[in-house]
């Protein structure tokens, strides 16, 4: 199939529509491609790709993961210029997959989904776009990501600050923090990149701090000269060297995700590590966390601790109680004024929400369905969404390993799927509804006895304690769960 007939307008219904340019929906793209499924298109709401990598482009913006392990297997890249990524570099490697692959002729860019309906009797979907023409596909892979939509905290009053706010995710380049008194709200992952950077920028920096988090050293350092060149040269060494890295993190599943001696291990190197670089006893309290390591994220950084330290900035635990015209009033009643304040307050977990609207079979609506929490087969498929493929889907997060690796074997599996779908010609490929619940029963029991449901409050969790995000178990495991597409958990219907 040539690069003409991929996009002749004249095809009224494409196999494939993906929904989303970040690293899950290009490497979909990439291996449909390498099954030979190319009469496909995909959505992007924005003018070029990259997903989060793409919107997170925050000073000190990087990877905790490091390089050679957050990146795919079938696409390395010996270049990785440190162990540890910045967010621009990562954005690089994303746009070179485009390009090495050819998936420019596929992409459809500034085209925003609004709405996904299936239909029954004809057996495709309707993808309606801010476009007033609607799209038709047999097949959809929502691959919008977790982090899509950043979130700004529910502060009362947040609209009446009058001076200038900013999220970590919507980053304004034009600000000059120069001679600014500044603040920022959270101390998460974001944060405490950003932390190190703006102090060094603003005239004073206030830290909000409303939990704190176990954090690890992180040890990032440049690639030398003569490692990259012998990735260039033996690409073997460079995969020895990623199935290292991968065993390595999947050893400190053992701390993260269960209670186990590991986690008192690990627990203690981050105590050591806080007293190593906070010598003020007081200080140390504030920084200590409560809850067991791994119950929430757990951060990676050599140099937040030292940036806290340092004599224009300053950390404040009492909680916000509303925001004012000129700052934030703390419940002790002392109002503080700012020029900025810099939100790092996360996202609208795509887990624990529909991204948009997708009506299934019956008119069926998922928004409802995930309204007391996201279910999902394998975290791809829900019944009663024939033809519908999830990346990223409920209980597919990692605690311990790279994301690509789940995602990886998601679009192996989706693959899978989409192959039954056009080679037998069926109009459903739909899940069997006792099969998801069996599968969300041993999930949900597996994950009562891991740190992330050990009694913290995190946005792993929903309002009322359901873990809708996290996968119970190691990056093998759920590869090997995801490598068999298993025929008898499906309905099919022929067209």
């Amino acid at each position: 199939m040539n690069d003409s007939t991929i996009n002749n307008q004249t095809h009224q219904i494409l196999d494939v529509i993906i929904i989303g340019a970040g690293f899950s929906g290009l490497g979909m793209a990439i291996q449909l491609q390498q099954a030979n499924i190319n009469n496909i298109a995909i959505l992007e709401r924005d003018k070029e790709v990259g997903g989060c990598w793409r919107d997170n482009q925050y000073p000190g913006a990087a990877c905790d993961i490091p390089s050679n392990l957050y990146s795919f297997s079938f696409a390395p890249n010996p270049n990785w210029s440190r162990a540890y990524s910045s967010s621009h570099e990562i954005l690089q490697y994303i746009k070179s997959l485009v390009s090495d692959f050819e998936l420019q002729r596929y992409i459809r860019f500034n085209t925003n989904v609004k709405k996904l309906a299936f239909d029954e009797k004809a057996g495709f979907w309707t993808i309606k776009t801010d476009e007033t023409k609607n799209l038709k596909a047999r097949s959809v892979v929502i691959a919008s990501g977790p982090l899509a939509n950043c979130s700004f905290p529910n502060i009362p009053n947040l609209k009446e600050y009058k001076g200038h706010k900013i999220h970590s995710a919507r980053w304004d380049h034009d600000f000059d923090f120069s001679g600014k008194k500044v603040a920022l709200v959270g101390t998460g992952a974001s944060a405490v990149q950003i932390i190190p950077e703006l102090v060094n920028k603003a005239n004073h920096l206030t830290i909000f701090q409303r939990t704190p988090a176990w954090v690890l050293p992180r040890l990032d350092a440049r690639t030398p000269h003569w490692v990259t060149s012998l990735f260039r040269k033996i690409p073997s060494a460079q995969k020895l060297t990623r199935q290292a890295l991968f065993a390595l993190h999947e050893i400190g599943a053992l701390g993260l995700i269960w209670n186990s001696p590991l986690t008192s291990a690990m627990q203690q190197v981050a105590l050591k590590h806080l007293q190593h670089q906070v010598k003020d006893p007081w200080l140390q309290r504030q920084l200590t966390p409560n809850f067991r390591i791994g119950c929430k994220r757990v951060l990676m950084s050599s140099d937040y601790y030292p940036a806290l330290q340092q004599p224009n900035c300053k950390l404040i635990t009492w909680p916000i109680a509303r925001m004012s015209e000129k700052g934030i009033r703390c419940v002790e009643g002392i109002e503080h004024q700012f020029d900025c304040i810099v939100f790092a307050t996360g996202f609208d977990i795509g887990t624990q929400t529909a991204p948009f609207s997708v009506k299934g079979i019956g008119g069926r609506d998922l928004g409802e369905d995930w309204k007391r929490g996201a279910q999902a087969y394998k975290s791809i498929n829900i019944s009663g969404y024939p033809n519908l493929f999830l990346t990223f889907g409920p209980n597919s997060g990692p605690g311990h390993n790279s994301a690509l690796v789940y995602v990886e074997s998601q679009l192996n599996y989706a693959v899978q799927g989409i192959q039954r779908i056009l080679n037998e010609d069926l109009a459903r490929l739909d899940v069997r509804k006792k099969s998801q619940e069996k599968y969300n029963i041993q999930i949900q029991k597996r994950l009562s006895k891991t740190n992330w449901n050990s009694g913290c409050k995190s946005w792993y969790l929903t309002e009322d304690g359901f873990n809708a995000t996290m996968f119970p178990g190691f990056a093998t495991q759920y590869s090997v769960q995801m490598s068999q597409f298993e025929d008898k958990d499906y309905d099919r219907t022929p067209a």
